[in-house]
């Protein structure tokens, strides 16, 4: 089933540290902040309405396992084949859509409040029946694997069949790692005590977690925030804070991230996974040769990208290195003012409708009609992210909003990708997700516009440099701590099938992979080497992080388009977006002219930031 629960917070979000405590920023600084209406999926965790529709969804499960289950081979050699193939697929759909709508309900709650005991056994009770139903509609997907190339291929050469081709093609990608009906069942099954328990402890552990900072106990996002503050020893205090947690709690992260990584080789050995992020590669449906071409081209890249940038901003501190805590520091000159609320929308409403008034109008329903979660509230998740919940329904936008600048282009990134998921959800459940290559490249867009429009209202050069600054320091942790993210995984995964790993051991890994990506001019102090715990995308999504450094070379080159031709640009750019999961990143692309293949097309990203740097350097 293609069901999603939800997805996890963004790491730029957490990397930037827009979440925090309440008591940081007053409310009435930021104006009133909504709160999204989950009625539309569900009236509340004990509806009647949601129990129905569970009974309804199995009741539809054991009708279609009855009429379909071990007949695939049959009916698709019979005289009515596209169409008898084409309904059973309509059928299966159907009852993805439903059950995705639960999960996602549960999923949206559990995040309002990951500490509430009855959001926690809600969300674990709807996993353990979903399971089951799934477990019980997973043959479906095998047989129509296991049905001969040529007698599938002539069916879906003809409606009403030929319109899932695209989503045939797909399934069809994973028939060589593709195990008998029986362990597909027990892998399944054995994932909710195996992998998603982990993930669960993980969560819960992350969320229990507090910081003690000058005497107060402290969640994880108030810790983060303080790296923002522009009091440098309150900087140096939060570093100090998070480490001296995480080293209390370094032996169960270490427990998780083996047992995770060990649970990954087991599942790759048996389904013939040559690489430990081939499988990765395979769900994101981009060659492994592409993925080794943006990395190569992105480590070639840190001298004159992180390590010149960060070279730039000791100097601009008054220093020859920069501790690790001010990495993300905010400039001296910065203005720390407050953005209402009001404010960031009519800024990213405004971007968007200098692009487009139809991207205006879809991203203005988020905050007409209450898609949008914004204020800080104790055990909400942190950072933030866009879930599309289920094309029957409507997105949702996750935030944790504080009115800083960053906290406007994380408003404009994840609206980016809810104007894309309303885009996409014409093509039905099974083909509406896009791949994670391809599914930041509307977020990066979007605050791309953002960015841009900004840029181009100021004519302050002092604000102008800050400006440049913060959208280098963004697409820095996008790109080149992205990148460095998806090497010390693979670092990890490849030592740990060797054995266990010790945290000394996961640690050394992730201080080297960071000085080869920071460059000589960060500083890295006691305590930083503990930092890899609290990165949750480690844990909920094995090699996810290269999607955002592609979104984001790939929206630089697209944007280079937009720049120099832009008309019938928008035209082309929906259509890519309302493509969903149908096509490949290579066909998606053709239209602007561009391959991702080519080694060529990576440098034209990386140029972009380059160029920011050099102006950067120029108004010294």
């Amino acid at each position: 089933m293609n069901t999603q629960v939800f997805d996890v917070p963004s790491f730029r979000a957490l990397q930037s540290s827009t979440a925090t405590s309440s008591a940081s920023v007053k409310n009435t600084d930021l104006g009133p902040l909504p709160e999204w209406n989950l009625t539309d999926l569900y009236p509340a965790m004990d509806s009647p309405v949601l129990e129905s529709d569970f009974v309804q969804i199995e009741r539809e499960t054991k009708t279609f396992v009855d009429q379909y289950k071990g007949k695939l081979e049959a009916i698709a050699r019979g005289p009515n084949a596209t169409v008898d193939l084409a309904n059973a697929i309509r059928a299966y759909e159907a009852i993805d859509d439903r059950l995705g709508r639960i999960l996602s309900y549960s999923g949206l709650v559990y995040a309002s409040d990951t500490s509430d005991a009855k959001h926690t056994k809600f969300y674990g009770d709807t996993q353990d029946r979903a399971t089951t139903i799934s477990s019980d509609l997973l043959f479906f997907t095998l047989e129509l694997n296991r049905i001969d190339d040529g007698v599938l291929d002539k069916a879906a050469a003809m409606a009403p069949l030929a319109h899932y081709k695209p989503w045939l093609s797909d399934i069809r990608s994973e028939k060589p790692y593709q195990l008998d009906d029986k362990l597909e069942q027990v892998f399944l099954e054995k994932s909710i005590t195996g992998s998603g328990a982990w993930n669960r402890l993980f969560d819960e552990t992350m969320s229990d977690l507090r910081f003690t900072f000058d005497g107060e106990e402290m969640t994880l996002e108030a810790v983060l925030d303080k790296f923002q503050d522009k009091d440098g020893e309150i900087r140096r205090k939060a570093s100090d804070s998070l480490a001296a947690t995480f080293k209390k709690n370094l032996r169960t992260f270490t427990l998780i991230t083996n047992t995770l990584a060990k649970d990954k080789e087991i599942s790759d050995r048996w389904r013939g996974f040559t690489d430990v992020a081939d499988s990765r590669h395979l769900s994101n449906r981009v060659e492994r040769e592409v993925v080794e071409a943006l990395v190569s081209a992105v480590q070639e890249a840190y001298p004159r990208l992180s390590h010149r940038y960060y070279t730039l901003k000791a100097k601009w501190f008054g220093v020859e290195q920069l501790n690790h805590w001010d990495r993300n520091a905010p400039l001296p000159m910065m203005d720390q003012k407050t953005i209402p609320w009001t404010e960031a929308r009519d800024t990213v409403l405004g971007a968007y409708g200098d692009f487009s008034p139809r991207m205006a109008a879809i991203a203005k329903d988020f905050f007409d009609k209450h898609w949008i979660d914004a204020p800080v509230r104790p055990g909400k998740a942190p950072g933030a992210f866009a879930h599309p919940t289920v094309p029957s329904a409507h997105p949702y936008v996750l935030v944790n909003y504080l009115g800083k600048p960053r906290d406007v282009m994380t408003l404009a990134h994840e609206l980016g990708h809810g104007v894309h998921q309303v885009l996409a959800a014409p093509n039905g459940s099974l083909m509406a997700p896009t791949p994670l290559t391809l599914a930041e490249t509307a977020s990066v867009f979007g605050e791309m516009l953002t960015f841009r429009r900004l840029l181009d209202q100021t004519t302050d050069a002092s604000a102008r440099k800050i400006m440049l600054a913060s959208k280098v320091e963004d697409m820095i942790n996008t790109v080149v701590r992205q990148i460095a993210f998806y090497t010390f995984e693979r670092r990890v995964h490849l030592a740990r099938r060797k054995g266990e790993l010790t945290s000394d051991e996961i640690c050394a890994i992730w201080l080297g992979v960071q000085q080869e990506s920071l460059g000589p001019a960060i500083k890295i102090g006691e305590g930083y080497e503990t930092f890899w715990t609290y990165i949750p995308h480690f844990i909920h999504s094995p090699f996810y992080v290269y999607a955002y450094a592609f979104g984001d070379c790939l929206v630089n080159s697209l944007y280079a388009v937009y720049e120099n031709a832009s008309d019938g640009f928008a035209e082309r750019y929906f259509a890519m977006l309302s493509a969903g999961g149908t096509k490949h990143h290579s066909e998606l692309l053709q239209p602007f002219g561009l391959d991702a293949r080519d080694p060529a097309f990576w440098q034209v990203g990386l140029s972009l930031i380059e160029r920011m740097i050099v102006e950067l350097e120029g108004m010294e």
